[in-house]
């Protein structure tokens, strides 16, 4: 058998396997040896010692050593097995809600008793439920103590402990007599005292009791990062081949050239130089006879959209079309007016598509991006449908990347794809996200793509002065909106629900607007949410983007797409309630004029400690890089990303946030694999990625 061949040999080899235990074993995820192998434990237990009874604390778990006192069936509520067990310092009650009278027969009055258990919190007389014990033989006696800490792994129904642990017991028998292929050379871990990964896995399930346990399940031992490295090293090769079999297509070279000259000259405000750098970027990559792969980041207000016009442009003045497609139609609503303000004086026209649309006015765009008369269309999740041909796409736009996937990503792509006497052409890719990406998520999610990041505001903006207010003050701040908007301005007051709930005590935007409808007479008050028709909610929207309304309260529909210059103060009750991404988005709502702009977190006693650090984030900075990297730690990588994107970065034992340290020596690392010992990658794939090795056809 191969010297790598842990994958090859199934579980149903193992002594205690058949067909029943492996369909059991298989919903864990475990299928081979190497499944079971990386099959961590998340804590462990001494069971090498033996502690006296009188030592005996809630919550701890030990083992004990005594004698069988009693052993009585007891019927209350529930008919139980009681078990006294005395050892000269102290008497413990043992209790089974589930027994058999072969089980309370051998629970024999004098009979030696070895008892591993945790008495639980507050038990009178310190009890210890469903305990695991070994009772003496004539014969034999009790077995030796433990050598090694006992681990404790996740498991599911049907699947103990002791089975998880003879298991694996068997498969580190294998690993000793046939240790696993090293893929990646010690030559390139540069991290010094790295074990084998014989080595690493060993310790791993077994650890004698004077190692350090604490380092093992905080990820710090090398045994762990041993692991880690070699799960990320495979990481970044799956990105990089990805990459390379991405950038393998051909792309149509585009150019800018008086289009976007125009555009600047009919603007009221000059481009940022971080914008200018971008767009250089855009442009060069444009320019290749390969295609783009770009994401491009930029704090709200930082002119992202600005930076995509002119990608578009470059597209439309070389003879392609563009698509751009965002998330909600309010977003795509606010890209479409944009694009048409900017566009329409240039000649061109700006099409729709979005599921709102009828029938007909669907068609007639449908029809016009086939025969190539629409040179731009702006849309939601309607532009990768079936029905959506292109006569000659070249650049697509996506915004707000992780609220979709990279599969739509790619679906998008598919829509300009087609064959050459060069080889297969596809569109370049142009990916923008006002949510800044923590760094150690943009190399494992989005490590296929170039970065830019816009990291500079426009000229003229002051940052947010961001107070946070028990809900105590809320007369104070309906107060200081009547001020504001008294003086020519205009506010937001943000709800986290729509109607009111019994199971949540948030007031409800439909409560709060009829409450400060009553509390400010004087003010033209509107409100939206997510379950008003389109049209209606348009219709409030613009009102308030008019003028014609000085206060909107809304639901976090609003979060992005919203642009009214005029609008200095922000409210935003429930605070407590809201992920701090969330809540840097809403706030970006405000600050997008020359005034001074104000946000105000409103919010509900007793706040929990993590309410606390956000809320404490929010006020202490306006820095959306700051803030994400704070928000990845409180939240962890999948919770951040949303399950749309979890199996991009499915990690089995590196964390993200804890082994952060090691994703650019496994980017190295990766890169060097890849050029000098390019025959262990598709073993290194295989090995952690599960069938990853596919990853260059996606």
């Amino acid at each position: 058998m191969a010297s790598d061949s842990l994958s090859s040999l199934p579980l149903s080899r193992l002594k205690g396997v058949g067909p029943a235990a492996a369909a059991k074993l298989a919903k864990l995820g475990l299928h081979n040896l190497e499944d079971l192998l990386f099959h961590l434990p998340f804590r462990y237990e001494d069971r090498t010692r033996i502690s006296p009874i009188g030592s005996l604390r809630p919550e701890t778990g030990v083992v004990i050593e005594g004698q069988v006192m009693a052993a009585d069936v007891i019927f209350g509520r529930r008919r139980s097995l009681l078990c006294k067990v005395a050892d000269g310092t102290g008497m413990v009650t043992l209790r089974f809600y589930h027994f058999t009278a072969a089980q309370k027969n051998n629970l024999e009055r004098g009979r030696t008793i070895r008892v591993y258990g945790e008495p639980p919190p507050g038990s009178a007389g310190l009890g210890v439920y469903h305990p695991e014990y070994q009772l003496d033989y004539a014969d034999s006696g009790l077995p030796p103590l433990e050598k090694a800490l006992t681990p404790v792994y996740p498991t599911t129904d049907g699947v103990s402990q002791k089975t998880l642990r003879n298991l694996t017991t068997q498969a580190l028998a294998y690993l000793q007599a046939h240790p696993p292929r090293e893929l990646i050379p010690s030559t390139l871990l540069d991290q010094s005292g790295l074990p084998s990964l014989t080595d690493a896995l060993t310790k791993l399930h077994n650890p004698r009791p004077d190692d350090p346990v604490n380092l093992l399940l905080d990820g710090k031992h090398p045994a762990v990062k041993r692991l880690v490295m070699e799960e990320m090293v495979a990481h970044q090769l799956g990105m990089l081949q990805k990459r390379a079999g991405q950038k393998a297509f051909h792309a149509p070279r585009l150019h800018a050239d008086d289009l976007f000259e125009q555009l600047q000259a009919s603007l009221p405000f000059t481009l940022t130089g971080a914008q200018q750098r971008v767009i250089g970027e855009l442009l060069g990559d444009m320019g290749k006879p390969h295609p783009m792969l770009r994401l491009v980041q930029g704090d709200v207000g930082s002119g992202k959209t600005l930076v995509a016009a002119a990608a578009a442009l470059a597209a439309i003045e070389s003879g392609y079309q563009v698509a751009l497609m965002a998330p909600t139609e309010l977003l795509a609503e606010q890209h479409r007016d944009n694009f048409h303000h900017w566009l329409a004086p240039l000649g061109i026209q700006v099409h729709w598509l979005a599921g709102s649309l009828g029938a007909k006015a669907r068609r007639d765009t449908q029809a016009a991006l086939a025969d190539g008369s629409a040179h731009i269309v702006v849309g939601t999740h309607a532009l990768f449908q079936e029905a959506v041909q292109f006569h000659r796409l070249g650049l697509t736009i996506i915004d707000e990347q992780h609220r979709f996937g990279v599969q739509q990503r790619l679906a998008l792509r598919e829509k300009g794809r087609f064959d050459t006497r060069h080889g297969i052409q596809v569109p370049h890719q142009l990916v923008l996200t006002a949510t800044p990406i923590p760094r150690t998520l943009a190399m494992s999610v989005y490590g296929d793509l170039d970065t830019s990041v816009i990291d500079e505001m426009p000229p003229g903006r002051k940052p947010i002065d961001t107070l946070v207010l028990p809900e105590g003050r809320r007369p104070q701040v309906i107060e200081r909106i009547n001020d504001a908007c008294q003086q020519g301005t205009q506010a937001y007051w943000v709800c986290p629900l729509i109607e009111e709930s019994e199971e949540i005590q948030a007031r409800a935007a439909e409560a709060s607007f009829t409450e400060l409808q009553a509390a400010l007479p004087d003010l033209t008050v509107e409100l939206v949410h997510g379950r008003m028709k389109a049209k209606e909610k348009a219709e409030r929207m613009a009102r308030f983007a008019s003028g014609e309304a000085q206060l909107l309260v809304a639901t976090t529909v609003i979060e992005v797409g919203v642009d009214v210059p005029n609008a200095t103060l922000m409210v935003m009750e429930n605070a407590e309630r809201l992920g701090l991404a969330q809540l840097h988005q809403l706030r970006g709502r405000v600050g997008r004029g020359g005034e001074q702009s104000y946000c105000l977190l409103l919010y509900q006693t007793p706040l929990s400690l993590t309410a606390k650090r956000r809320l404490a984030v929010m006020r202490d900075t306006t820095d959306g890089f700051v803030i994400a990297e704070e928000d990845l730690k409180l939240r962890g990588p999948g919770e951040w990303l949303g399950t749309r994107q979890t199996g991009d970065m499915a990690f089995r034992i590196a964390d993200l946030v804890r082994d952060e340290s090691l994703m650019e020596p496994a980017r190295e690392v990766a890169d060097k694999l890849l050029h000098d010992h390019p025959d262990n990658v598709e073993s290194l794939l295989r090995r952690w990625l599960k069938g990853g090795e596919s990853y260059a056809d996606i």
